[in-house]
């Protein structure tokens, strides 16, 4: 496969070179094109560093309600200029699980809408002054401001060469189409009817898949329409093209997504075929609505450039109207066909490639991970205690913990680790090494980083205690066994606080994890001098309270690692970032101490896949 790819490419290129070569006009077209596509980046790039997360923060706080997701979809288009960056926002926070479908639908809508707004500036603007002029200043000052340290400046300079580059871009496209009609007459080549009417929508689709860009298509064609080059008629075709193409980026966004980013992808496919049908099967109705429009909006009747835009928007906002009724009827058929693919337990649910360019979904994906990580552990430390995981999270049968177990027998802790949590602790650390971070991203992925070696530590720490857990829960010392009984019921009850806390059932989940701190205090039988009044009181053998200290203070580790964890990875977002602020006044010393505690955990990870 990659052999025929490189094949392709190959012939494309001297295909390229062979027409650039035959006719200069063609390569300043081209140079056109190319120049405009780098502007794209550059603008996309732009936004990126200068949002700092802006435009995250304002997908989750506007997309509760469908008429917000539709606005946010058409005001982040319209200020961006890119329905793909819009599109692969919404799927990293849609896979994160921090969107729902219907919203995340409702924004690729607004997106597609909001994309019109880009002929109308071209159309508008764009051809009517010499945006040449205004180009070079801002490709002067674009780089000078990219070069600096400054992210927000660096962000500035990025949306400045941008604009600059579109402009250029558009001034060579549309000189080298000027030029071209001086010798060459494309429109001779129009092709009338239905038959025109397919060929040219072909022909948008594939340069809008070719270029990866819906805008750059537009711009070809509204150059080309207003040098005489094309047709009005084709022009039209060629827009329903250029809108049905641009569901590509979604689709290869969606590539690496999870089934959620899929079904988005598949949303917007969708919506872009049946608008796309529904503009050519109704195509004379829509150009007698244009005329009714153009007439009512002032636009002289041979400004076809301005046509084409007022037609553009008019059958995106119809394929809207359409589409708006049947948006739950969609999302049903969307999520009844697109199943998620088999997986294991061990499988990644919320991280993926997707996520690496945007950084805040990336976190909040990570942290819902070490959820999913959370609940594989509590399987394990469940049966370790010898309760049932299913009811201990349904919190079932609580009370049956205060008594011994009916039968004990020893888990194979090891093999449940490299089965069940090795493979996905590793996947989760390796994404969050490679997430590209800044400033306090970089502090909230160091916490979650150690929030997972709390939970392994905690692993491991039962692991050591089930030893002796085993052979007391049956012991003939009623003491003893009771000791026993309390750390196995008390360990058991944090597992269900804390399952309550990663699942969002805790009403007031501050006051729960208050409540679960002071009872790991109160159940430290060394603190509280319930060790020494058994053994002063005979009730207990002195070589039996080691052992017993000893599996008080695991039993304290365990609590205190599954606390700290918690403290991170299912508190409330205003509690972590009030936590991650207290943890930045660290001294030097401390901050030492934790990475090297850190560093030492991961060595020995490495030594094998025992815990």
């Amino acid at each position: 496969m990659p052999r025929t790819r490189l094949i392709i490419l190959a012939l494309i290129l001297s295909a390229l070179a062979f027409g650039l070569h035959t006719s200069a006009e063609a390569t300043e077209i081209a140079a056109g094109v190319a120049i405009f596509l780098i502007g794209m980046m550059a603008l996309e790039n732009g936004f990126k560093v200068f949002t700092g997360g802006t435009l995250e923060r304002l997908l989750q706080r506007s997309t509760d309600k469908l008429w917000k997701s539709l606005s946010f979809g058409v005001v982040a288009t319209t200020v961006t200029q890119s329905s793909s960056l819009v599109s692969v926002i919404t799927i990293s926070f849609l896979s994160a699980g921090l969107l729902g479908l219907t919203q995340g639908v409702g924004i690729i809508f607004g997106a597609n809408l909001g994309t019109t707004t880009g002929a109308w500036l071209i159309a508008g603007l764009g051809l009517r002054v010499n945006i040449a002029a205004y180009a070079m200043p801002m490709l002067i000052f674009g780089v000078v401001l990219s070069f600096t340290s400054s992210k927000t400046l660096k962000g500035l300079g990025n949306v400045l060469t941008g604009l600059g580059f579109l402009f250029l871009g558009i001034h060579y496209m549309k000189e080298g189409f000027e030029t071209f009609g001086q010798s060459i007459d494309l429109a001779e080549y129009a092709v009338p009817g239905l038959a025109g009417l397919m060929l040219f929508t072909a022909i948008g689709v594939f340069a809008t898949v070719v270029m990866q860009s819906s805008h750059a298509t537009l711009v070809l064609i509204i150059t080309a329409l207003a040098a005489g080059q094309i047709t009005y008629e084709n022009a039209l075709a060629l827009s329903i093209g250029a809108n049905v193409g641009t569901t590509i980026t979604a689709i290869i966004g969606s590539i690496s997504a999870n089934i959620a980013g899929r079904r988005l992808a598949a949303a917007h496919l969708i919506f872009n075929l049946t608008t796309g049908i529904l503009a050519l099967v109704f195509i004379r109705q829509f150009v007698v609505a244009v005329e009714l429009g153009a007439d009512w909006l002032g636009i002289a009747p041979n400004d076809h450039t301005l046509k084409l835009a007022l037609f553009h928007s008019l059958f995106n906002l119809t394929g809207i109207a359409l589409m708006l009724p049947l948006m739950s009827r969609l999302v049903v058929f969307l999520e009844t066909h697109l199943k998620p693919a088999p997986s294991t337990v061990s499988s990644p649910r919320f991280i993926n490639e997707t996520m690496m360019q945007m950084p805040d979904a990336g976190l909040e994906a990570a942290r819902k991970e070490i959820g999913h990580l959370f609940a594989n552990v509590f399987d394990i430390m469940a049966l370790v205690l010898h309760a049932d995981p299913i009811r201990l999270r349904k919190g079932e049968q609580l009370e049956l913990l205060a008594n011994a177990p009916e039968r004990v027998r020893e888990i194979d802790v090891d093999d449940y680790y490299r089965r069940r949590v090795k493979p996905l602790h590793a996947d989760i650390l390796d994404f969050l090494a490679r997430l590209p971070t800044e400033d306090k991203q970089s502090r909230q992925a160091f916490v979650l980083r150690a929030a997972t070696q709390h939970l392994i530590e905690a692993l491991k720490d039962l692991k050591h205690l089930q030893k002796n857990m085993v052979r007391y829960l049956v012991s003939p010392n009623p003491y003893l066994r009771k000791e026993y009984v309390a750390i196995r019921q008390h360990l058991a009850l944090i597992l269900h606080h804390l399952h309550r806390l990663a699942t969002g059932e805790e009403e007031n989940p501050t006051l729960a994890f208050d409540v679960l701190a002071a009872s790991m205090q109160s159940h430290d039988i060394v603190g509280n001098g319930t060790l020494d009044r058994l053994i002063r009181e005979k009730r207990i053998s002195p070589e039996v309270a080691s052992s017993l200290m000893n599996d008080n203070g695991y039993a304290y580790d365990i609590s205190r690692n599954l606390l700290a964890l918690a403290r991170t990875a299912f508190m409330p977002h205003e509690y972590v970032d009030k936590q991650l602020e207290n943890a930045l006044h660290l001294d030097k010393q401390e901050l030492e101490a934790i990475l090297a505690t850190a560093s030492q955990a991961g060595s020995q990870e490495n030594e094998g896949s025992r815990i």
